[in-house]
């Protein structure tokens, strides 16, 4: 790995311990790493010059109770990195959740193994850049559009979705966790999301450049593939790929239909239409728009539909030319004009 790439990452998580988290050496740092894939070797590399008096620990190394000391003996407001190239585990210990039950910040790099390319690393860091003014304004801003909103349109090319009847309360990943209970999360970041208030209220057709696959990875096919809405769940599509229908029928078995939950509004400029990664958790924060597919949302709870009570959650990402929130246009020309 080049020293220039692990010289970027390591300025680029500098930021994003200053300015996300407010990390600074009166608080311990702890680092859990493996070296099981390129993009967790930089970023262990990367992480060990930011964090000069950080604690690092290999995952695969260490015996999982000297994980778990190590972790006891943190206090609020302390600093943890998860840097997995799959996703660490401790037998029912589900580290994040542990971490935020004792008030300590947490950036968790999951699924790095499903980056291997030279390419995808470096998108993978560029995309770790914490521009805050931008995050903080266009995030913000896209927030209390949508909850003042009665409806928004999606073009895509000739084709148009319409949202009528106004939005969920929309929550952001920008990096502030004022309002906040946890400070921390997935990374990178760069996201505002919302649904329907109404899911049978949203109608229309729509053109999707990338999917989620069986995989769960990010899956291109080699056109658009238009999907058409009707009363909030995907009812045909045209041009579409055998595996594109798969995902559909996996659905299909499970939850008879093909709800359109999430609206999410991707705001991290190092990914687009021409640059992608192959993990759809990380690439989903792609700037534009995305959607979800099935009837699971861990947020937002409907009638007959439960937190969580769904099986699928699918993003596809949307070949959008523009978005209008109510009468004003907020995204064009591959960037959000807010």
């Amino acid at each position: 790995m080049s020293t220039t790439l692990v010289q970027t990452a390591s300025q680029n998580l500098t930021d994003v311990l200053r300015d996300v988290f407010n990390h600074d050496d009166s608080s311990t740092a702890l680092v859990i790493y493996d070296l099981d894939s390129p993009l967790s070797t930089l970023l262990a590399d990367a992480y060990r010059i930011a964090l000069p008096k950080g604690i690092f620990i290999n995952f695969n190394d260490a015996d999982k109770d000297d994980i778990l000391s190590l972790i006891e003996a943190l206090q609020a407001g302390d600093f943890v990195a998860l840097v997995q190239s799959k996703s660490f585990r401790l037998s029912a210990f589900r580290i994040r959740i542990e971490l935020f039950k004792k008030s300590i910040k947490v950036a968790e790099h999951p699924h790095l193994g499903r980056m291997p390319t030279d390419e995808e690393v470096k998108l993978y860091v560029n995309a770790l850049a914490y521009d805050k003014e931008y995050f903080h304004h266009t995030g913000h801003t896209l927030k209390d559009m949508i909850n003042k909103a009665e409806g928004a349109v999606v073009h895509s090319g000739d084709e148009k979705l319409i949202y009528k009847g106004g939005f969920e309360p929309a929550k952001i990943n920008i990096g502030d966790y004022r309002e906040m209970k946890n400070m921390g999360g997935q990374f990178p970041i760069g996201e505002v999301f919302t649904e329907a208030t109404e899911l049978r209220s949203l109608n229309g057709r729509t053109n999707i450049i990338a999917f989620g696959d069986t995989n769960y990875k990010v899956n291109i096919p080699p056109h658009p593939i238009t999907i058409i809405i009707e009363n909030g769940q995907v009812v045909r599509t045209e041009n579409s790929t055998a595996e594109f229908e798969a995902v559909l029928n996996m659905i299909k078995e499970e939850e008879n239909v093909v709800w359109v939950r999430e609206l999410g509004l991707g705001l991290n400029r190092a990914f687009s239409k021409d640059k992608h990664v192959s993990d759809m958790g990380t690439f989903e924060r792609m700037c534009g728009l995305h959607l979800s597919l099935g009837a699971k949302h861990g947020i937002y709870a409907k009638e007959g539909m439960k937190r969580n009570s769904g099986k699928f959650h699918i993003d596809v990402m949307l070949d959008t030319s523009t978005l209008d929130i109510d009468d004003t246009v907020v995204f064009s020309d591959e960037r959000w004009q807010v």
